[in-house]
């Protein structure tokens, strides 16, 4: 009933913006398109094995229906994959279409590296969407990419682990000193043989959370920064005892790379975006992991919210358009995407994608979970400012070079800050 009822409202809410969306659709382009010509995609994403068993389904699902279509198909991890793309920005050789990141929305589209979507509006279904959703993919206005699903913000446990050791798994939506405290416990009980979990001030969602908690957000609406060098500086100190031996320590992480330390099993939890539980599933081998709540800074805050990162696009430069379009809408909107990704992309965006998914088992969960946070979730942070992938980068990268004790707190800060003056002007 659920699903059923979500479908409807969906449809409903969106149909408005789908017809502004299809008024400026590019009409003499899609009069010009050929659907019976043999093209070749290039189609480009970031991801693990799991993720490409999955990709590898749709594609074979999709040249059923679309057989003069080839999809030319390669991953990589995250931070390769956004190398990669911009040392083809500057050579012009964007994939026809790519799995993007809302927090590349600014970077790329405004330079007009990635095509306006209403100019080939007749492939696609936009009325599949909310008005929110669709926003996740716009920049003044115009529809830039699509997101595949959203997801928000969760601390996995590995409840089988849990259970070998007779451990506890933790309350969600604790504070962060009480889960603090959880993980010390984990970790001096196991003799350091399972961890707590991870340093969790090595990534800026953790640090958003602290910021909207308190009413502020990463990032302003002019595009500068939302938060000043003290209340970084707060955060990041307040990892140093979870660096001394609380959380699994950095050196084993970078030993295991590109496998988290949850998905080697050596730690009981991990915070990220609840899309990540077929994933983390696939990695563990574990057959129990569950998802609560993070914990909050303030309790009764609205410091979560929906988040419609993982997007698609469509290369400005592509030689097929129309082509690209009919797969980025296949990977969107089908119901065969929805059947062979569940929830592993983010909770479908779309209600035709959500029409094709079975919510069991790991999909299941998740439906749960967001439902369970519900409650806590507010408005949406600001689109993201030109630079902000590399800043999230940034925070990572000085988050571990804090973990290996090869940097101070106050010159994390002040690297950080330095950087992005840098970026944001």
């Amino acid at each position: 009933m659920k699903t059923r009822s979500r479908t409807v409202a969906t449809i409903a809410i969106a149909s408005a913006g789908a017809l502004l969306l299809a008024g400026c659709a590019g009409g003499e382009e899609g009069a010009a398109y050929d659907p019976e010509e043999e093209v070749s995609l290039n189609f480009a994403w970031w991801g693990n094995d799991d993720r490409a068993d999955r990709y590898g389904k749709l594609i074979d699902a999709f040249n059923e229906d679309y057989p003069n279509i080839t999809i030319n198909s390669t991953f990589s991890d995250f931070p390769s994959y956004w190398e990669k793309r911009q040392t083809e920005v500057a050579g012009g050789g964007l994939p026809d279409v790519f799995q993007f990141s809302d927090s590349y929305l600014r970077q790329y589209a405004e330079p007009g590296h990635v095509l306006d979507l209403s100019t080939v509006a007749d492939q696609i279904d936009f009325t599949t969407f909310d008005d929110a959703l669709l926003g996740t993919g716009q920049l003044n206005g115009v529809q830039y990419s699509l997101p595949t699903g959203y997801s928000v913000w969760a601390n996995f446990v590995n409840d089988e682990l849990l259970a070998e050791y007779g451990l506890d798994a933790p309350e969600g939506g604790t504070s962060f000193g009480e889960f603090d405290e959880w993980m010390a416990d984990v970790t001096t009980s196991t003799d350091g043989a399972l961890y707590g979990g991870t340093d969790y001030t090595q990534r800026i969602q953790a640090f958003e959370l602290v910021l909207r908690a308190n009413g502020e957000n990463l990032y302003t609406e002019d595009g500068q920064l939302g938060f000043a060098e003290d209340e970084l500086r707060d955060f990041w100190t307040s990892g140093d005892d979870l660096r001394d031996g609380v959380t699994v320590p950095q050196q084993q992480l970078e030993e295991i790379s590109p496998i988290s330390g949850f998905g080697s099993n050596l730690t009981a939890t991990e915070m990220s975006w609840s899309n990540f539980l077929g994933g983390y599933l696939a990695d563990s081998g574990s057959s129990a992991i569950s998802l609560v709540a993070p914990p909050t800074a303030v309790e009764g805050s609205k410091d979560l919210y929906q988040q419609g990162g993982l997007q698609i696009a469509i290369a400005e430069n592509t030689e097929h358009p129309e082509a690209a379009a009919i797969f980025l809408n296949y990977i969107v909107n089908s119901p065969q995407a929805g059947e062979i990704f569940g929830t592993t992309l983010g909770f479908p965006a779309s209600s035709s994608k959500l029409s094709g998914t079975t919510l069991e088992g790991v999909d299941a969960q998740v439906a749960d979970y967001l439902e369970s946070v519900a409650d806590r979730v507010g408005e949406a942070p600001p689109v993201p400012v030109v630079g902000y992938g590399s800043l999230e980068q940034t925070f990572w990268d000085l988050g571990k070079s804090l973990g290996l004790g090869v940097i101070s707190v106050d010159d994390a800060v002040s690297s950080f800050f330095g950087e992005a003056e840098v970026i944001l002007g």
